[in-house]
């Protein structure tokens, strides 16, 4: 096969891999409105399509340059080289970046205003996402070069449970604690009112399916080649899922809401490692990350007092450092991994990422509460967060 035939295919692969994810923000979306009550559907509908056409323009003008280096601003004939295939990979983590938004979204549901999220998650996907990023799949500021040294092996996170999801989910704690809890949802005392469960599980239940296919394209595709692709990936990424479906089912005490974020907890803590650990790890590793999203969230929501609407800070936030600490355990040959990790090495990107997340989260949306302000009026927030489309609606015709 030539340069460039090879080239082609491994474009046409990027493709299939970023369509994939693509489809997961109908996921991300569906899971979002089946949760969120009956009135807020719409807003939460709108608002993670609209986040994902700003993240786009907002990764394509700055985000890939600052994680990657380089410029799209070029000649159309430059672009088209080789097939492309930078184009593609382009699209592929874009749709990556992009996720960071739609996570937080879930977090911050029901309460925050619709064009000051829209500006956080420009800023974030333009600039704090992808320096982490570049840090630790592009070789920046010298980061996995640092680690190397200290810990014997760079900070290994194949598919981004640290980079997309842990970032995601810390991002995320600092904008919902900034909000607040929705109105009603406490007492003065801390006492909860208004538990607020799942509008329609079918709903849930499709986004969680969505997310679910298409996270193969996420794991999998993230080899960007073809002469990359390993079944391994595929394979732990399914006994990982299944051990989240599982351990929640068992732990939620057969809640459907725990039951369909089960899987995606495993999911999120099997990205890291899905290259280089045993299937049989995977499940054990799904498996805790299943039962540690239902102890979480119920913690979060009933002891800690911080209304997370999805849970995203225990699904991608603790499930990913999760992760992103498993693969140092069960990618080492010691305990059937395949190597060339360590545990210190996980421990330090682990926890530069989730710090380096939290510190962005409350400096970018402090910014805007302090400038803009974050939260629906009393108003807004008790007819509904899309009150705008909910008054044209209800217009008579």
């Amino acid at each position: 096969m030539s340069q460039v035939d090879a080239s082609a295919v491994d474009s046409l692969f990027l493709l299939v891999g970023a369509c994939m994810v693509l489809a997961m923000h109908a996921g991300f979306a569906f899971l979002e409105v089946g949760t969120v009550r009956e009135k807020n559907q719409v807003n939460a509908l709108s608002k993670i399509f609209s986040d994902f056409g700003v993240s786009t323009l907002a990764y394509f003008f700055i985000g890939y340059t600052v994680a990657y280096g380089g410029t799209f601003l070029v000649p159309a004939e430059t672009l088209a080289m080789a097939n492309g295939y930078e184009l593609m990979k382009f699209f592929f983590l874009a749709t990556f970046a992009a996720a960071i938004p739609a996570i937080v979204s879930g977090g911050i549901a029901e309460r925050s205003r619709f064009l000051p999220q829209l500006i956080a998650s420009a800023v974030i996907v333009a600039f704090f996402y992808p320096l982490f990023e570049g840090m630790v799949w592009g070789d920046r500021l010298g980061f996995q070069a640092m680690i190397e040294s200290v810990a014997g092996y760079p900070f290994h996170d194949f598919a981004g449970s640290v980079v997309v999801h842990a970032v995601g989910g810390w991002i995320a704690l600092a904008a919902v604690i900034l909000l607040g809890a929705r109105r009603g949802r406490y007492t003065a005392d801390g006492r909860t009112l208004l538990a607020h469960p799942p509008s329609s599980i079918p709903f849930l239940a499709l986004g969680s399916w969505v997310l679910t296919v298409g996270w193969f394209g996420f794991n999998v595709m993230s080899a960007q080649s073809v002469g990359g692709v390993n079944g391994l990936v595929a394979l732990n990424s399914l006994l990982a899922m299944v051990g989240g479906l599982l351990a929640a089912l068992v732990v939620g005490r057969n809640d459907p809401g725990f039951l369909h974020n089960g899987p995606l907890a495993g999911l999120v803590a099997v990205c890291a490692g899905s290259d280089i650990m045993h299937p049989v790890a995977s499940l054990f590793v799904g498996g805790v990350a299943g039962a540690l999203f239902v102890w979480a969230f119920t913690a979060t929501q009933n002891r800690l007092k911080i209304d997370d609407v999805l849970g995203v800070w225990p699904l991608h936030g603790l499930c990913g450092v999760w992760g992103g600490l498993a693969a140092g355990i069960f990618g080492t040959e010691a305990m059937g991994g395949l190597g060339g990790v360590s545990f210190l090495a996980q421990l330090i990107g682990t926890v530069v990422g989730a710090g380096y997340a939290l510190a962005s989260g409350f400096l970018v949306y402090g910014v805007i509460k302090i400038v803009l302000g974050l939260r629906l009026s009393d108003e807004e927030e008790y007819e509904g967060a899309d009150l705008s489309i909910h008054k044209i609606n209800a217009t008579p015709r």
